[in-house]
């Protein structure tokens, strides 16, 4: 049965010589600019990532992670990125049971314990670009329009003024109080203490000066240069764990895509230590079930997906970790018998109780790009907490992540923190392919719930056929916890029908409301290549500061 309710607020984007998305339109019009001057997906990316960097501060920094998708027309071939960091050779449980502490910190110089890895992602798909898809624009170019917004100064947005305040917490000297730290204080508070408020102006000359080291010297300047031993320097004068020699062993890895059928479709993602296989698994999951004869936005429809997300999360939390550190049967977690099997333990009439207090946090910003040959971009990137681990050594305007507190000091547990590992990985972008070509490229932020609308946008365009912006506007939910509560709850936007809520509760679901179009959703983003025109309709979510924009 197909939903009536398809209209969206904004109109899909349409255009038939590239697309760029991305959580501010800063971010898409400097990637737009790449595409018109005949610069491929991976170029454009790379505008789009850098720039982010500096007008999105709260949500990814050069000093997180990113992730990509690739899809090369011309060789026909997918291919996988993880430019993650791996922990300290330092990092280990005793060092932080030495001090006391049950759990490592998520914030602070202790927080900051893995490599940032975004920078060298950059560049490395630069080089695959320059070789593999006739990559023809400069290194520098590309960070111009970054560089330009950091020395120059940006407007700022609702979005980050926002999450700006809600860190101005005196009373929260564990969390929410990053005013403590000098570098946050002098990076994102003005003279007076306060914060930016939306439309006024920001500079961050800092990171100015650091991406145009990084513009003329390459990745080089921060994995084995000066800005690196900047870095290093002030984590280790403040306790912390990262040495020089962690940041010139970090590499990006080249890794093979995963993969499951839905529909006439395949569904690709990363492999661990991304969650990527929980997001496929729902999906392997959901095509055991015949959507026709269930109505998009009923109760049995989110009933539905959120069961699957629970038993795709069971599965994820007892395998996903570092596969350096553990051999994880993916062919077996994706294969179609355990779609099967999975799906035959969901019953209609009644939730089940995800014990496992899931992760509340995960501030990102997802971006797809599409040019005019068809090569096409999903991608990644993040610092993990808004604003990360609070810390921005002194010269650097770089904020470093704290990814690393995602790691366990529980021995047995599967994520247990060990020396060069790589931690768990909510970041998990995806694109959806058929006939061997890429159709939908999609993905969001916000760490438990990437799986969760990823599945959302693909039942609703594929199964229901809702554009691309409807698609992504449409009301969504968020299985998991809020920060200070203590067990799960189903998290549904208040534009969902009263009746479908009660309906809901009903079933046994611990429900909360919250506003139409909350920021706790995330910000998704999505581009539609239609198979005979190759025309490209491109989506962003209301919920950020984004824009799908296209020539």
């Amino acid at each position: 049965m197909r939903s009536q309710t398809m209209n969206s607020y904004r109109p899909t984007t349409l255009a038939s010589n590239g697309m760029v998305t991305a959580p501010h339109y800063l971010a898409t019009q400097a990637g737009l600019a790449v595409l018109q001057k005949g610069g491929n997906a991976i170029e454009a990316t790379i505008a789009v990532a850098s720039t982010l960097s500096v007008v999105y501060p709260h949500m990814n920094s050069i000093g997180g992670d990113n992730f990509w998708l690739i899809s090369n027309e011309k060789t026909k071939e997918i291919n996988a990125l993880n430019s993650s960091g791996r922990a300290g050779q330092h990092a280990t449980i005793d060092f932080y049971r030495n001090q006391g502490l049950t759990s490592i910190p998520s914030r602070g110089y202790l927080a900051a314990l893995t490599v940032p890895g975004a920078v060298a992602g950059w560049e490395e798909a630069y080089e695959y670009s320059k070789k593999h898809m006739e990559g023809s624009l400069s290194w520098e170019e590309l960070l111009t329009p970054a560089i330009s917004y950091a020395k120059h100064g940006f407007p700022v947005t609702p979005s980050q003024e926002y999450w700006t305040n809600v860190n101005l917490d005196e009373h929260d000297q564990e969390f929410r109080n990053l005013q403590r730290f000098k570098g946050f204080r002098e990076t994102f508070l003005k003279e007076d203490g306060t914060a930016y408020r939306t439309g006024e102006i920001m500079k961050q000359p800092d990171l100015a000066q650091t991406l145009e080291a990084i513009a003329k010297e390459g990745s080089q300047v921060l994995y084995n240069g000066r800005i690196g031993e900047q870095i290093v320097s002030e984590v280790q004068e403040n306790g912390g764990l990262l040495t020089m020699e962690d940041f010139q062993r970090h590499r990006s890895d080249w890794v093979r895509p995963i993969s499951v059928n839905y529909r006439d479709y395949t569904a690709y993602n990363l492999p661990p230590n991304t969650q990527g296989f929980a997001s496929l698994s729902i999906l392997n999951i959901l095509n055991q079930f015949d959507l026709r004869f269930i109505e998009e936005g009923s109760a049995e429809y989110y009933h539905l997906l959120v069961e699957a997300t629970k038993l795709a999360f069971a599965d994820r939390d007892e395998w996903l970790t570092d596969p350096e550190f553990l051999h994880i049967p993916l062919r077996k977690l994706l294969s179609v018998e355990r779609g099967e099997h999975l799906a035959a333990q969901i019953d209609f009439t009644r939730a089940n109780h995800l014990n496992k207090q899931l992760e509340p946090k995960g501030d990102t910003v997802w971006l797809g790009v599409v040019d005019k040959e068809g090569n096409a971009v999903s991608f990644i990137q993040s610092i993990y907490h808004d604003f990360g681990s609070g810390i921005i050594p002194e010269g650097t305007g770089v904020t470093l992540q704290n990814r690393g507190s995602f790691f366990s000091l529980d021995p047995a547990h599967i994520n247990r923190l060990e020396p060069n590992k790589r931690t768990f990985h909510t970041l998990n972008p995806a694109m959806l392919f058929k006939n061997g070509a890429p159709y939908l490229v999609y993905g969001t932020m916000g760490g438990e719930g990437q799986p969760q609308t990823q599945a959302a946008i693909v039942t609703r365009i594929v199964d229901y056929g809702y554009s691309v912006q409807a698609a992504i506007e449409a009301p969504r939910w968020l299985y998991g916890r809020t920060w200070g509560s203590d067990s799960n709850s189903l998290k549904v936007e208040a534009r969902i029908p009263e009746t479908v809520v009660e309906q809901l509760k009903d079933k046994g679901h611990s429900l909360e409301l919250v506003e139409d179009f909350s920021d706790t959703m995330g910000h998704a983003g999505a581009i539609l290549i239609d198979p005979d025109t190759k025309v490209m309709f491109g989506g962003a979510d209301p919920r950020g500061d984004g824009a799908a924009s296209g020539f």
